[in-house]
């Protein structure tokens, strides 16, 4: 399995939870994680364009991509 990065602030975030037992960064913590989560998601998605077997898997996955960044169909090639 890869290692994943977090920012600084989502660490101590966690520290604080776990350790301090300090509720209230709960929020922070959630937004982070997912957004930490969803760069993830984009990560892989343009990791299999650009490794597809085929030109139909490499469409396939290029159009969800885009389709996760939220690029309306208007403005693409």
């Amino acid at each position: 399995m890869k290692n994943v990065q977090i920012s600084k602030e989502l660490f101590f975030n966690l520290i604080r939870y776990h350790f301090a037992e300090m509720h209230e960064v709960e929020n922070a913590i959630k937004i982070e994680l997912a957004h930490k989560l969803d760069s993830m998601a984009l990560r892989q998605y343009y990791t299999a364009y650009k490794t597809a077997a085929t030109e139909q898997e490499r469409e396939a996955a290029l159009k969800k991509y885009l389709d996760e960044r939220g690029i309306p169909t208007s403005f693409r090639w």
